[in-house]
């Protein structure tokens, strides 16, 4: 009994010592006696301070590059030509990869080849990773300035990739200082419990049209047995540029070998032994012919 009493006295003691001031705080003499090393609502509320997901940033104004020149949108650009533009950007990138990286705001280059989003699976804090994007669908909605997008991330975490659903996602256009890209959330089997909700917004406040770039602050939210959130800023970099493509609308020309057409002549005047008329008054290659009939009396 003493045995017990002593080895309990001294488990708490190092409890203490290694926690501070703020175990003790948060934590009733019952808490200590019978699980000294049990969670209470406290720290729960730590932890979500933690993953918690910053205020999405407020763009000031959207640069828009074309012809490898920069400027603001709201100097001489207008709403409809930004929606165009996305438009043409998002449908010559269908069913294509496009990148995604962690970047810097002002000079729009990334620092690291994906973007971090802090978690806890379970009980087990880590990091959620996303890479990349397919796009799935782009969809034109008539009389409307938005986009609708089916988009698949490529989510990781802990090293491991899970089951996702495709994002039904929406880029809304409302001015050219507002340009939005947000879905309705998506989901994920991150733990066997059962499935976590992933939502994202992404305000864009960069396009280059010449290369093919979308920048902006993003704000993913995770909700569910695997539940945290990150924001910062990202770069969508896709692999064409948004100018339109260059259709065949016309059929190619088929050249007429002068050869083959003299041999065609000479065989039709050997066989038929009628003269052929004059190649520069034949009707054209693939027409009926007429030829003269000579008078029997």
């Amino acid at each position: 009994m003493y045995k017990k009493f002593t080895s309990g006295i001294l488990t708490i003691g190092a409890v203490l010592s290694l926690c501070g001031c703020d175990y003790l705080r948060n934590r009733s003499v019952l808490d200590i006696l019978t699980n000294p090393l049990a969670p209470v609502e406290a720290d729960y509320k730590n932890i979500n301070k933690e993953v918690a997901p910053a205020p999405l940033a407020k763009t000031s104004s959207i640069v828009v590059c074309r012809s490898h020149q920069c400027a603001p949108a709201k100097l001489s650009m207008s709403k409809e030509y930004i929606y165009n533009s996305l438009l043409q950007l998002f449908d010559n990138n269908n069913y294509q990869k496009a990148l995604i990286c962690q970047a810097d705001s002002s000079a729009h280059t990334c620092l690291e080849n994906y973007i971090s989003i802090p978690l806890i699976s379970g009980i087990t804090p880590t990091n959620a990773y996303i890479d990349s994007v397919r796009i799935t669908d782009v969809i034109i909605e008539a009389q409307s300035n938005k986009i609708n997008l089916v988009l698949n991330y490529n989510l990781t975490y802990g090293g491991q990739t899970p089951e996702c659903t495709p994002s039904k996602t929406i880029l809304f256009a409302k001015n050219v200082n507002h340009i939005l890209l947000e879905d309705s959330g998506y989901n994920c089997k991150m733990t066997t419990i059962g499935q976590s909700s992933i939502k994202t917004v992404f305000a864009i406040d960069y396009i280059d049209l010449d290369y093919g770039y979308i920048g902006g602050f993003y704000s993913i939210g995770i909700s569910g047995p695997a539940y945290g959130g990150g924001s910062g800023y990202m770069l969508f970099r896709m692999p064409k540029n948004a100018y339109p493509l260059s259709p065949q609308l016309k059929a190619p020309k088929q050249e007429r070998n002068t050869k083959t057409v003299a041999k065609s002549e000479k065989q039709a005047t050997t066989e038929i032994g009628l003269p052929v008329a004059n190649t520069e008054e034949a009707p054209a290659q693939g027409s009926v012919q007429i030829f003269p009939l000579n008078k029997q009396n």
